[in-house]
This record gives C-alpha cells, structure tokens and sequence, in this order.
C-alpha cells in the first residue's frame, strides 16, 4: 500500500522527495488543492470513499498517516 501511495504522491508532485519528508504539508510538498487532488486519486486508487470530516493536514502528513486513513475508510 505504502508504495502505491508513494506513486500518487509522485504523480501529483514529481519535484518533491517524498521519502525525506517528515511532514508533507508542513514542509510544503502538498497544499490545499494537492491535497484534494490526492483524496480524489486515493479514492479511484483504493476504491474507498473518504469522509469530509476526515480530511485534514494531519492525515496526509506521512505516508503512515495516509495509509492509517485509507484502512479507517475501508470499512
């Protein structure tokens, strides 16, 4: 899944390495469109529907933290 998230993330912002960043969005690498623009691709991607309520920096800070979003929405 990781890996997978990683190619989204590189699809929508190929100039950044998003390996080295502990914070994507604090570090700049996403902001609010990209953000929208991943949940629209992780959604396609994953065949899941993420909750309105649920998209906040926090959850796209990592890829950890996106993943934990994905398996919470799979329900």
């Amino acid at each position: 899944m990781n890996q997978k998230i990683l190619e989204i993330l590189h699809r929508i912002r190929p100039e950044f390495d998003f390996e080295s960043s502990n914070d994507f969005v604090e570090d700049g690498y996403l902001d609010s469109f990209d953000v929208v623009t991943l949940v629209a691709e992780i959604e396609e991607s994953f065949g899941i529907i993420i909750d309105g309520t649920d998209i906040l920096p926090e959850n796209f800070s990592s890829v950890e933290n996106i993943s934990r979003l994905i398996q919470g929405s799979e329900k």
